[in-house]
């Protein structure tokens, strides 16, 4: 077990229109904020206003589940939206739009093959160590970068330094891979809208669907990444990020694990799962808000992909 990629960090669920999955999500009974929208004048003395990505989170203790969109210049940004000011000084300004316009490309990017999660998320202790590894293992990344996390407190809004690591995007077709560490313990344990409705407690798996004959291909891959070797059960290969799953499954076996679904594109996370208090509570609170809901031959719950912008929601009992 590698001591470089130990958790996952978070997964992104990437939508056309924020408010309509934020009101998807709150039906799903998750407690999300409303988006924030970053706001910065591009050149000296403009008005601020809006650009980039804008997002929200599904917070746990030690993960998140972000929902993320293009700002549109066409579109009403949602009522009651948090709009956050960046700032900074003339000689690094155009080094930051160009991050920014790097982002906005990667999202557009996955939005022009589906709507649904396109980005997945290693967490790890140490990115510098971490990019040590994938230098060792001939990984191409991005390097260090650091910047703030917005991390909501039960004291208010703390900017939390963080350091991540882009995996290279032409070697990544499913979405977007990066690696980042997690604010100290002491921050995550005092983390508001922790408490969902619906009982979800942790983000514990994430599920890649590819053709099956490249099966064989993603998982030699995804060993080079994360440094251990696949359990294989069934036609899945699952690697297990102490009790975080990534499983890989060949589309003609993703009706089999999830009943009635189908991949939009492959390769492509087709959907990720969160670990509950109470399954058949959670199953209640589903049905009670009119959402379908579908179990899976293993006893686990899910609403369809096609009732949720494109990614299928897994529920799992907690047995930890």
């Amino acid at each position: 077990m590698s001591d470089k990629i130990n958790h996952i960090h978070h997964v992104g669920h990437v939508v056309t229109d924020i408010g309509v999955a934020l009101e998807l999500y709150r039906k799903l009974g998750f407690i999300c904020p409303n988006p924030s929208y970053p706001t910065m004048a591009e050149k000296e003395g403009e008005i601020p206003k809006p650009f980039g990505a804008a997002n929200t989170h599904a917070t746990f203790l030690h993960n998140f589940i972000e929902i993320v969109t293009i700002v549109d210049k066409e579109k009403q940004i949602p009522p009651h939206a948090n709009l956050i000011p960046l700032h900074a000084p003339p000689t690094v300004l155009p080094r930051i739009l160009e991050n920014i316009r790097r982002t906005v490309s990667k999202i557009s990017k996955c939005l022009s093959r589906y709507e649904g999660t396109h980005i997945l998320c290693f967490c790890t202790p140490d990115a510098e160590a971490s990019a040590a590894q994938l230098n060792q293992d001939g990984v191409k990344h991005s390097g260090v970068n650091s910047t703030q996390r917005p991390v909501e407190t039960m004291n208010g809004k703390q900017l939390v330094p963080l350091h991540y690591i882009e995996m290279d995007g032409e070697y990544v077709p499913e979405g977007r891979l990066a690696i980042a560490e997690n604010p100290p313990l002491h921050i995550l344990k005092s983390q508001s809208h922790m408490n969902h409705p619906n009982g979800a407690i942790e983000l514990v798996e994430v599920v890649l669907c590819v053709a099956d004959a490249e099966l064989d291909d993603f998982t030699k891959r995804y060993r080079r990444y994360l440094g251990l070797d696949a359990q294989t059960k069934g036609i899945k290969r699952i690697f297990d990020l102490n009790g975080a799953h990534i499983t890989i499954v060949p589309e003609s076996g993703l009706n089999i694990i999830l009943p009635g679904e189908t991949a939009p594109s492959l390769p492509g996370f087709v959907g990720y799962a969160v670990a509950v208090h109470d399954i058949l509570a959670t199953r209640k609170y589903m049905e009670g808000n009119g959402l379908p809901v579908v179990e899976t031959e293993e006893g686990d719950i899910f609403v369809p992909a096609s009732a949720l912008l494109g990614t299928a929601v897994i529920f799992k009992q907690n047995r930890g």
